[in-house]
């Protein structure tokens, strides 16, 4: 990653800290940052790239390596909290935030900052194949375990994977595939695609918050532990074994170190599952991403 662009994503994330704690902008700005990214620049995004997916070995092994960390992660999680007897709350929004990690807001404009467009199409397949659908479903389940509420239905997933406007867009680039996008399309999304890491960095401003409850002070650093370094360390050992390498090995592990996901840690928060440990998750993670940021791309390249 260029320093310039470093330099930037840093700022933009300053930015957004000073405006929050200014109050200059309205109380629910990240969530509005958060929609329009979610509602046009990720689906953008994915159907810029998705369509140049080439269907073969290595995409496939890019989608299983996050399944593979999900197995590791949440056993992890769970003997830890059998061991040091966290609550049921503190276990749910671990086994959310630990294996889950930002791989599409964060993920895709970093992959590009730091890989190229070439590795975007693995990144999707990552996240798309690996991550969402893990939250569709490992997710629910985690939810439905441990937090509280009405139990969702079966359909009810269904419908909110077959209705995300990002896997939306990726059925769209599959059927699209192998053929190019018209000049004319592609004009329009890369504006909309470049525009995603300012606006991301800037919503995570606005929404960082450092300000765990002391008792989930363990909980919080086992659970960054695990998803900051152990995680892509795992993910390092297993991408040759998987067949992966070059720009397909180096988007897998790029993809595994991202901090957790904001969904995830939102969903936790609605479930009841430590609040504000789970937010405190998403803002060191990403801390520490930015920290272990420059590190990674000195590997990496």
């Amino acid at each position: 990653m260029p320093v310039a662009t470093f330099a930037f994503l840093l700022l933009l994330i300053v930015i957004g800290r000073v405006l929050a704690w200014r109050r200059v902008l309205p109380e629910r700005a990240a969530d509005t940052l958060n929609l329009v990214v979610l509602y046009v620049n990720l689906p953008a995004m994915v159907l810029l790239y998705a369509s140049r997916l080439q269907l073969g070995r290595e995409l496939v092994a890019v989608a299983l390596l996050p399944w593979l960390l999900l197995l590791v992660a949440a056993l992890a999680v769970w003997l830890l909290a059998r061991v040091l007897r966290w609550p049921r709350a503190v276990t749910g929004a671990l086994l959310l935030t630990v294996p889950l990690g930002n791989t599409s807001y964060l993920g895709y404009p970093l992959t590009r900052a730091v890989l190229g467009d070439a590795a975007l199409p693995y990144a999707v397949a990552y996240d798309q194949f690996g991550s969402f659908l893990i939250l569709s479903t490992y997710g629910v389940v985690v939810l439905a375990a441990y937090g509280h509420g009405v139990r969702p239905r079966p359909l009810h997933i269904l419908r909110r994977v077959l209705t995300f406007p990002a896997f939306l867009a990726l059925l769209l680039a599959l059927a699209i595939a192998p053929a190019s996008l018209p000049h004319w399309l592609t004009g329009m999304l890369q504006p909309l695609a470049a525009a995603l890491l300012p606006l991301v960095a800037l919503a995570i401003g606005l929404q960082l918050k450092l300000l765990p409850d002391r008792e989930h002070l363990g909980a919080l650093g086992c659970g960054l532990l695990l998803k900051m370094l152990a995680l892509p360390a795992l993910a390092l050992l297993l991408a040759p074994l998987l067949g992966l390498h070059g720009a397909a090995a180096q988007t897998g592990v790029l993809e595994s170190a991202m901090p957790p996901m904001i969904t995830a840690a939102a969903l936790a928060a609605m479930a009841g599952l430590a609040p504000r440990l789970a937010a405190a998750m998403v803002s060191y993670g990403i801390v520490l991403m930015l920290l272990l940021l420059p590190l990674g791309v000195h590997w990496l390249h």
